[in-house]
C-alpha cells in the first residue's frame, strides 16, 4: 500500500511535557483537520522523566497521522527540533512548542505565506505577559549584541514557531554543528523569510524548562557558532591598552625627568603594577575567548552523532 505523502509536517520537541501535552494535541488536531489538508505531528521525546513517552504512544496509536521519536537521552531541545526536521516527510514542516505558548490558531497564516511563495516563515513575539523582568533584558540584549558581533542577523521576538520549506529542509540537513541554534542556522541559510506576529498565550500546565544557565549556555553557543567577532574582540582591547600602556610609560619618564610636574606621587612600582594587570587581563580575556572556540573545535572534531532514537513509531509494530 502507497502512504501518501504529507502536505504539512508539524514538528513538536517535548521534555517532561506529561501535564499537558493531551490539551495541546486537542487544540493542535483540530486545527489541522480545519485545514483539510494531509498532515503529520512528530512529537520528538527529549528524554523526558515523566510519562511523556507513554502519552505520545498512546496518541501514535490512536491517530495515524501521529508518529513519535524518543531520543535515548536528554540531548536539548536543539537537537530534539533537529531530529524532527530529519525525520519530517512533508513538503512544508512546521516546528512549534507543545507548551501552549504558541497559538496553534495562527498555523492557517504560516500554510498561507507558504503557498504564496515563501520559504521560510517565521513567528515573531510581540508580547510575553508572564516573562521575567531579568529574562526580558537579557533576550534584548543578546539580540542586539549578536546582530553587531555576526553577520547573520535575528529579528527581536523571532521564535521557534516558524515554518520552512523542504528546499530548506534539505539545506538544514546538511548542516552539522552539534552546539546549535535552530532558529540561527534557518536564518544563516540566507532565504527570504515572511513573518507572522502574535502575543505568546499562558502555558498550559508546568514551569518553562530552560533556565537563566540554560539560556545563557544558547546564547553563547549561538554567537560562537554563527560569528568569529570574539576572537577579534582581544585584538580590540589590545588596541585601546597599547596606547594607555605608552602613557603610562610616557608619564613614568616625565616623573623621572621632571620631578613629578603631573602631581600623581606615584612610584615606578606603582606604574609597572598597573601595566602588569592590564596585559594580565588582556590575556586571560585572550585565553577565555580561545577556550570557548577550542570547545566547539573538540565538539565537532569527536563527529558523534548528533542525536540518538530509542524507539519510535516502527517499534510498536515490532
Amino acid at each position: 500500500m502507497t502512504i501518501k505523502r504529507p502536505i504539512l509536517s508539524v514538528v513538536v520537541p517535548l521534555y517532561n511535557e506529561a501535564a499537558g501535552i493531551e490539551t495541546f494535541y486537542q487544540a493542535l488536531h483540530g486545527v489541522l483537520e480545519a485545514l483539510q489538508i494531509e498532515y503529520e505531528i512528530i512529537f520528538c521525546n527529549d528524554g523526558s522523566r515523566d510519562d511523556t513517552l507513554a502519552i505520545i504512544r498512546r496518541l501514535a496509536k490512536q491517530d495515524r497521522a501521529v508518529r513519535y521519536l524518543s531520543l535515548t537521552r536528554n540531548f536539548g531541545k536543539e537537537l530534539a527540533v533537529t531530529a524532527g526536521i530529519h525525520a519530517a516527510r512533508g513538503k512544508a514542516i512546521l516546528m512549534l512548542d507543545a507548551d501552549g505558548q504558541h497559538p496553534v490558531k495562527r498555523i492557517p497564516e504560516f500554510i498561507e505565506h507558504w503557498r504564496a511563495g515563501a520559504k521560510v516563515v517565521v513567528g515573531i513575539r510581540t508580547a510575553n505577559r508572564h516573562q521575567a523582568l531579568i529574562k526580558k533584558l537579557g533576550s534584548s540584549t543578546f539580540y542586539r549584541l549578536f546582530n553587531k558581533l555576526s553577520h547573520t542577523r535575528l529579528v527581536p521576538g523571532s521564535t521557534d514557531f516558524r515554518l520552512i520549506d523542504e528546499t530548506v529542509q534539505h539545506d538544514f540537513i546538511r548542516l552539522t554543528e552539534r552546539n546549535r541554534i535552530t532558529r540561527g542556522l534557518i536564518d544563516w541559510l540566507g532565504y527570504k523569510q515572511e513573518y507572522i506576529y502574535f502575543e505568546a498565550n499562558d502555558r498550559i500546565a508546568g514551569e518553562a524548562t530552560y533556565s537563566l544557565g540554560g539560556l545563557l549556555k544558547l546564547s553563547i553557543d549561538s554567537v560562537v557558532s554563527l560569528s568569529v567577532s570574539p576572537l577579534f574582540v582581544v585584538a580590540y582591547i589590545g588596541a585601546v591598552v597599547l596606547p594607555l600602556s605608552l602613557l603610562i610609560g610616557l608619564g613614568m619618564v616625565v616623573n623621572l625627568l621632571f620631578g613629578d610636574p603631573l602631581g600623581l606621587h606615584a612610584t615606578g612600582g606603582a606604574y609597572v603594577a598597573v601595566l602588569t594587570l592590564c596585559l594580565v587581563g588582556i590575556l586571560m580575556v585572550s585565553q577565555g575567548v580561545i577556550g570557548l572556540y577550542l570547545s566547539h573545535i573538540h565538539a565537532e572534531s569527536q563527529n558523534r552523532p548528533l542525536y540518538l532514537i530509542d524507539r519510535d513509531n516502527s517499534s510498536d509494530k515490532l
